[in-house]
């Protein structure tokens, strides 16, 4: 634990140092580019022209005519094709964590803890979306009234989801409905903490894990969002993470390596046999993760239009390099490509993608899918073993490792031809992006970092976060659920 509370301050000196870096790049910009998975909002009229000079020796006019008012811009209208397309985003999404997340992980496990890994994605389903609605959008998604505070977080003038009544619409997503809008991005609030699973299975007591994602979502979460897609500080200085490469998967990353470090390795290990007892349930979960992703990265478009085709197919590109990729290595290091190597391959090219889906072309597409294949395979096989820690699931090595490159090569590859809110270095020759995706990617694991290992602090000091080793030995689905699965 002491060499957790030094890193943990060296962490902290370089959030510090890197915040006065920030501040003082923050200066020298002008007005940063909006948050990019955010549509922007109806364009503002442009100002009049202002009147010509009168010409010299001419008279003066008797009286100036008054100036035209302006009209007001027109208020949004509904899109009843952009609706339909984020109704359906929604489901697909949704579909991720249930049953999608909840198989691929239940199938890695032992099966005695099976039905306890099921219930941490079923029960962080149900809590954060009673969360999300009674505040979480809020301060998430909504405009703080102090300028100031409005960089970090959002306002809480939502409570309950009060304001929004049938016909509210956000300027976040000006052509659909504000419910739909919430709806979507709930989805993305319930996948992200449940997806730190993964890095704690085997040995996490429930009810710390219940109160664990409640917490988390709203001091991690909510604010990171509000930073980068609700107006925060990573957005104004024009970070892009189109669905969520730092706000998803660098976040629930960084929160498993924490959790793993503080709850400690599982009974057993390295003595005991630990494969996935049912690699069937893994194969199943991860295609349900590869199908409701396009609801994730094109969903992330917010309207049914070219930017959502464009981060479908690359999506699409990317994950199949990555799980070519993953397999390749493998077979090259192990002499076998393993069925749980292809599959993890698949999830890393989908986590790499998801900041740049809606940023980079086709070609830009497959080299990530192929970068984040090699290194996620490296991180989750070899670094994991070299370093000596339990992420259970490979969190961090797909989610964390692959979120931050994904970030980072958004940075390099992103095209304007593309999307003209992002103009990336290798293409339009802005290596300054490179210098905001990186702030992006530290600011989010420093501060992440620091507040989870808080977090669980609290946790374990009041009920514990683990179980008692005799109950890790018997399993957890006995013990914790009183249910067990037969042959």
């Amino acid at each position: 634990m002491n060499s957790m509370m030094k890193w943990l301050a060296r962490t902290a000196a370089v959030s510090v140092a890197a915040f006065m870096i920030l501040s003082g790049s923050a200066h020298a910009q002008d007005q940063a580019a909006p948050p990019a998975a955010a549509p922007p909002a109806a364009t503002e009229a442009a100002p009049a022209a202002p009147a010509a000079p009168a010409a010299p020796g001419a008279a003066a006019p008797a009286a100036a005519a008054p100036a035209a008012a302006t009209p007001a811009p027109p208020p949004p209208k509904l899109d009843t094709g952009d609706t339909a397309w984020m109704l359906t985003s929604s489901a697909l999404v949704l579909m991720m964590t249930i049953p999608g997340l909840a198989l691929f992980y239940g199938g890695m496990v032992r099966k005695k803890n099976v039905l306890a890994t099921l219930a941490q994605s079923f029960g962080a389903t149900c809590i954060i979306t009673v969360l999300w609605m009674i505040i979480g959008y809020s301060i998430a998604f909504t405009t703080n009234p102090d300028a100031g505070a409005d960089l970090f977080i959002g306002s809480v003038n939502y409570l309950l989801l009060g304001p929004m009544g049938l016909n509210a619409m956000s300027s976040l997503a000006p052509t659909i409905p504000e419910s739909v809008y919430m709806f979507f991005q709930m989805t993305f609030a319930i996948i992200t903490p449940a997806l730190i699973a993964g890095a704690l299975a085997d040995r996490m007591k429930f009810s710390a894990f219940m109160w664990f994602m409640s917490l988390w979502l709203l001091f991690v979460y909510c604010p990171i969002a509000h930073w980068v897609w609700g107006g925060g500080w990573l957005g104004k200085l024009g970070a892009l993470d189109y669905a969520g490469g730092t706000v998803v998967h660098l976040n629930a990353g960084t929160a498993g390596l924490i959790a793993a470090l503080m709850l400690g390795k599982r009974v057993g290990l390295g003595t005991e046999n630990m494969s996935p007892h049912n690699l069937v349930l893994s194969v199943i979960g991860a295609s349900l993760l590869w199908v409701g992703w396009f609801g994730f990265n094109a969903g992330s478009a917010v309207t049914a239009n070219v930017n959502a085709g464009m981060a479908a197919a690359a999506t699409q590109i990317a994950t199949a390099a990555a799980a070519l990729a993953w397999m390749f290595a493998e077979w090259m290091v192990a002499k076998k490509p393993s069925v749980l190597g292809m599959i993890s391959g698949a999830v890393a090219g989908l986590v790499a993608i998801t900041p740049a889906s809606g940023f980079v072309n086709p070609t830009g597409a497959l080299i990530i899918g192929i970068s984040a294949g090699i290194v996620c395979y490296l991180a989750s096989v070899h670094m994991k073993k070299a370093i000596g820690y339990d992420d259970a699931l490979d969190c961090f090595g797909v989610h964390g490792v692959g979120g931050a490159l994904g970030a980072m090569l958004t940075g390099v590859f992103a095209s304007n031809a593309i999307n003209s809110a992002g103009k990336g270095w290798l293409i339009d020759g802005n290596f300054g992006q490179m210098l905001i995706q990186f702030y992006d990617v530290a600011g989010v694991f420093v501060y992440c970092a620091i507040s989870t290992f808080i977090i669980l602090k609290v946790i374990d000091m009041f009920i514990g976060i683990r179980v008692k080793r005799d109950v890790e030995v018997e399993g957890l689905d006995i013990n914790l659920h009183g249910e067990t699965v037969h042959a």
